[in-house]
């Protein structure tokens, strides 16, 4: 029968793969134009949604006071409309009050400007200079004296221009009435369809919530439910206490300048409560008013000074001390997102879109974080990090970069022991190296260089102690304080007990009597690396040997060491066989040295069964669990082979032996 042949590969794969992509792109651009075109529409759906999330918990607690829900929803939106056009009219007063003032201010501007003219040294020289530039413009301005007198541009000396005058006729109601409205129609229009679509959105907004889990997906109800409640929750109670702390902002603004003596306080405090929801640039540019017309209504300095040390103790009190106490450090998105995300949305919606960037920002990673299909928004604008302790790591050490992985074990130590780190961190790092080497995707020319990497790693934390940090530091790192999350501090690093050198053993004492040797690889060795440091911390030095160590040769200048304590580092959990075959050789040439077994794979089986199926003494699965072996048999006070009394009689030693001779012989 003629054998059936392989299916060669299909290149439908990647020309789907491809044809996805170029949907996806093409999908997103058309959303952007139809936000771009359709912004008249779009920008009062937005406002309308960032109102409802501020209103809604206002909502729910008239409807807990037994206040239907229409009722509720209307009583509250008038009256949240009417503040707003409380503070509209006041703002359009003040501003109409400061216009008619500033030609008043105009005078002591320009008397401060010839003093500054006049204050510093060589200011001659500048004026002469200006006077200069004045005269030389004035001489490019002059006509060409060769001109041709016919030439119809150039005008005689001694022609003069007539005077015209145009005379519009007097205006009557209804052009007036139309000049008046014409400037408030698109205004009122805008806050008309706002208030419309709050209303709405309030009073459905069970059925929305559910129309949009339809639209992501049925499959865990449930948990879709809950997240929507929970995302919606959230972003109320957010844009809630950030429009409370900055109208508060702009009341301590207002009140501040008020006393200090600047005109229209109230403007400038309304003002500043508006610009800080613009990131960064909004407590500037809040600033840069009040300040220029504080040097324009004092004839002296101090009004000026006094209101920019107002806005230099204001706005740091407000956005590093109070904003964290009351809804944490951050809005949940990475500062490379928030200029991103104004930079796009004041291109797509100009002034209204700069104040609204944060707020739809963070609706979008929310989504982000509680739809599947929507992942990517989390992922490209969230806060947290892409990656995962363990794969920072990996990456780095992958890459080559020593100083990025001591500088984020710096941050880790700061709140987690040494210890704990290499198991958590580190070790979870290099599970994921020798995963990728199983599949043979990692070559031997990398793993070299990730050896090498750890090491320089572990050499950069020799000096930090395996002991738990103080309690007040802490760290601001945000990769950190997810790798910090991440990890667990049950076992307090004071499980691992400090020897002194009269503690130890009679065959601990001396040099290179506790050796950790690496299995199989290069990465095996990074592990052993990291178990020496730990012991060497804890007053048992150890010393570090390569993956070749069990070769014939090595292994026989190992016996004639005689250490007395042998750990063997295995990443590869699939390699019992290569555990037995290593724990034979080491036991028929050193069959009084203590042998503990790391197996450091979570596809490994439990140490017990892995105890039972090899000759070693100990067998764990964790780098402390290693250390904490390694240090309970370097405190007893008996020699080598009565600790071997202790764990494995030797009778049932000397029959394994044979058993396992004789298996290996045939």
């Amino acid at each position: 029968m003629r054998p059936i042949a392989p299916l060669a590969p299909s290149r439908a794969a990647p020309a789907r793969a491809i044809d996805g992509g170029l949907g996806n792109v093409a999908i997103g651009a058309l959303i952007v134009t139809a936000l771009y075109l359709g912004r008249d529409v779009f920008v009062p759906i937005a406002l309308a949604i960032l109102f409802s999330f501020v209103l809604a918990p206002l909502v729910k607690g008239l409807q807990k006071l037994r206040v239907p829900r229409s009722l509720a929803v209307i009583t509250v939106v008038l009256i949240a409309f009417a503040a707003l056009g409380a503070l509209t009219v006041a703002m359009v007063n003040q501003a109409t009050q400061l216009a008619g003032e500033l030609p008043v201010y105009q005078s002591t501007m320009r008397e401060k400007i010839a003093s500054l003219r006049g204050a510093g040294p060589g200011s001659g020289v500048l004026s002469r200079a200006a006077d200069v530039l004045q005269d030389l413009g004035k001489e490019l301005d002059r006509p060409k004296k060769d001109a041709s007198p016919l030439d119809p541009t150039v005008r005689p000396p001694d022609a003069r221009p007539i005077p015209v005058e145009v005379h519009q006729p007097e205006p009557g109601a209804l052009e007036t009435l139309r000049a008046f409205l014409t400037p408030l129609i698109h205004p009122l229009t805008t806050t008309g369809i706002v208030l419309i679509f709050v209303v709405f959105i309030l009073l459905q907004r069970e059925d929305l919530r559910n129309r949009f889990i339809r639209l992501t997906g049925t499959y865990d109800l449930q948990k879709t439910t809950a997240a929507f409640d929970d995302a919606a929750r959230r972003l109320s109670r957010l844009f809630l206490t950030q429009l409370v702390l900055n109208a508060g902002f702009g009341l301590v603004i207002g009140t501040g300048l008020w006393m200090i003596g600047v005109p229209s306080a109230l403007l400038w405090g309304i003002l500043s409560a508006i610009l800080r929801f613009i990131p960064y640039l909004g407590a500037i540019l809040s600033a840069i008013f009040p300040m220029v017309i504080a040097a324009s209504v004092d004839p002296g300095w101090t009004m000026l000074a006094w209101t920019a040390a107002l806005f230099l103790v204001a706005e740091p009190l407000a956005g590093h001390v109070v904003e964290p106490l009351v809804y944490g450090r951050s809005t949940g998105l990475s500062p490379v997102a928030i200029v991103v995300a104004a930079t796009f949305w004041t291109w797509l919606w100009g002034p209204i879109g700069l104040v609204l960037a944060t707020p739809l920002t963070v609706c979008l990673v929310v989504l982000g974080r509680h739809v599947e299909r929507l992942e990517f928004l989390d992922v490209l604008l969230g806060d947290r990090p892409a990656l995962s302790a363990p794969e920072i790591f990996y990456q780095r050490v992958l890459a080559g970069d020593p100083a990025e992985a001591a500088d984020k074990a710096e941050e880790v130590l700061k709140e987690r022991s040494l210890s704990v780190y290499y198991d958590e961190v580190a070790l979870e790092g290099l599970r994921l190296a020798a995963s990728d080497a199983a599949r043979g995707v990692l070559d031997a020319t990398r793993q070299a260089r990730i050896l090498e990497t750890v090491r320089e790693v572990v050499d950069d934390l020799a000096d930090h102690d395996d002991r738990n940090p103080a309690v007040g530091e802490t760290t601001n790192d945000p990769e950190a304080e997810a790798a910090i999350a991440e990890t667990d501090e049950v076992e307090s690093s004071a499980d691992l007990p400090m020897l002194a050198s009269e503690n130890l053993g009679k065959a601990f004492r001396g040099e290179d009597r506790v050796v950790c040797v690496a299995a199989q690889s290069e990465l095996d060795e990074a592990a052993a690396l990291m178990l020496a440091q730990i012991l060497s911390k804890h007053g048992l030095p150890a010393r570090v040997l390569p993956a070749d160590t069990l070769s014939t040769n090595n292994l026989a200048a190992l016996a004639a060491d005689q250490p007395a304590l042998i750990c063997l580092c295995y990443l590869d959990g699939t390699s019992s066989a290569h555990m037995k075959y290593a724990i034979k050789r080491l036991r028929r040439r050193l069959p009084s040295t203590i042998i503990i077994l790391g197996s450091l794979s979570p596809a490994a089986g439990s140490a017990a069964q892995l105890k039972t199926a090899v000759l070693a003494d100990e067998v764990e699965t964790s780098l402390r669990g290693m250390s904490n072996a390694c240090l309970t048999h370097a405190m007893r006070n008996t020699d080598t082979s009565m600790a071997k009394e202790s764990s494995v009689p030797d009778i049932g030693m000397s029959g394994n032996l044979a058993t396992m001779s004789a298996g290996h012989s045939s």
